[in-house]
């Protein structure tokens, strides 16, 4: 009986070794496309056209605020064609007073929210009901700075075509600890390696939660129904179901605020894993089904996606599956074996991978190599502080979603020339 186990839990081991190394190979691969030159995604330069609400979801936030909607007034934009409004929701501070001083406009949310996608929905709610006559909107978080030609790139976005697209998601504290500094090394890797690659592909990129568009037509066709507690990716998710394909605009630049101590992050990330592994269970089936009778590349992509936090947690099982195979005097062979018994070398070998992909991608974006240093050497420690995470949210029910606190005060002009380029 007892070989019996051991041959199933060999043919078990096999099978997600194979399945390991193809998961592995397929980002690897569509990776690879961020390289290649396709002139029929280039977004090209049209006039100003189109009116645009930039809607803006904001708790406590009087601190940082002030300096988004000042680089949101300095943009190479006509005035009348776009319109700032803040959401202030469960707010104890004075930042609706001080949205007010800085010419937004001011959305009351007169119900009950918890979360950024309830705000949000709402919100899109109001703009139907009482502000008719935009068509698109922009979201923005209240800790963000916006690069002068942001809305104009967006509106040439428009002009091409496109319905939902993802700005650039760029750092406005990359050097202030070693924790900010890997989660601008984090974005700068997925906007090259995963939505610049896919844009080149003709597939469709991801919604990174800030400094993102989608027209009217989209909302009003389909709403803003967001259930989880991270309604960016599972917008995107809804997305691929009805078939838009997002757009990356690499030169619309948003600069976010990114978390300084560790703890923070963890909060931060156990919510992004936690509303990954909602959206597994809820879309990755619609996602596959549609994909099936569709072929629609970006339904198989996007349910590949949500698999992240649990490709990782098999992948540190299967390492202690291992090790219960040497105290018992077995063998087993495959990819995870080679790295296992060759664990300091593939160590090694991951971390100088990594810094490399990190410095490559530093000098590709033409960052300076002393402001993402920190991020270059602990982005793999990074990573790997992601494991006990995914580990803890595969088997916690429920997670309160909770603010993160901004306090980074940046303006625009310490980080890019405001130039004065006629709309």
């Amino acid at each position: 009986m007892l070989e019996y186990i051991k041959i199933i839990l060999k043919v078990a081991y096999y099978v997600i070794d194979v399945l390991l190394v193809m998961y592995i190979l397929y980002y690897v691969i569509t990776g690879l496309f961020a390289f290649k030159k396709n002139k029929k995604y280039i977004i090209r330069k049209y006039k100003a056209k189109y009116k645009i609400a930039v809607l803006i979801a904001a708790r406590n936030e009087e601190k940082v605020i002030p300096n988004l909607l000042d680089s949101l007034n300095r943009q190479n934009y006509p005035k009348e064609l776009y319109d700032v409004f803040v959401i202030p929701n469960n707010c104890t501070d004075n930042t609706k007073n001080v949205a007010l001083e800085h010419n937004a406009k001011i959305i009351e949310v007169k119900e009950k929210v918890s979360s950024k996608g309830e705000v949000l929905r709402f919100a899109f709610d109001y703009m139907n009901n009482y502000y008719n006559k935009y068509d698109a909107y922009l979201v923005f978080d209240a800790d963000n700075i916006v690069h002068p030609n942001f809305i104009r790139r967006m509106n040439d976005t428009l002009c091409s075509g496109y319905k939902v697209a993802q700005g650039f998601r760029d750092s406005k504290n990359p050097s202030d600890s070693w924790v900010s500094s890997s989660y601008s090394m984090f974005y700068l890797v997925q906007n090259f390696f995963f939505n610049r690659a896919r844009m080149r592909m003709g597939w469709s990129s991801s919604i990174n939660g800030t400094g993102f568009l989608v027209s009217k037509d989209v909302i009003d066709e389909y709403g803003f129904n967001t259930v989880t507690i991270t309604e960016d990716i599972e917008f995107a998710a809804q997305c691929a179901l009805n078939n838009q394909r997002i757009a990356f605009v690499e030169d619309a630049i948003t600069y976010d605020e990114q978390p300084v101590d560790f703890i923070s992050s963890i909060k931060q990330r156990f919510r992004w894993s936690k509303g990954t592994i909602q959206c597994l269970k809820i879309y990755s089936p619609k996602l596959l089904k549609k994909f099936f009778s569709t072929k629609v590349p970006q339904q198989f992509d996007m349910s590949l996606f949500f698999l992240a936090p649990i490709v990782q947690v098999i992948s540190t099982l299967i390492v202690l599956f291992i090790l219960i195979y040497n105290i018992f005097d077995d063998q087993v062979s495959g990819f995870m074996r080679f790295l296992y018994n060759n664990k300091i070398i593939s160590l090694m070998l991951g971390y100088a991978v990594t810094a490399l992909i990190s410095l490559f991608v530093v000098i590709f974006e033409k960052k300076k190599i002393k402001d993402t240093i920190k991020g270059i050497l602990t982005l793999s420690i990074f990573m790997l502080t992601w494991v006990p995470i995914n580990i803890v949210c595969l088997f916690k029910k429920n997670y309160n979603w909770s603010p993160i606190v901004h306090n980074r005060v940046v303006n625009i002009d310490s980080i890019v020339e405001v130039n004065n380029e006629k709309p």
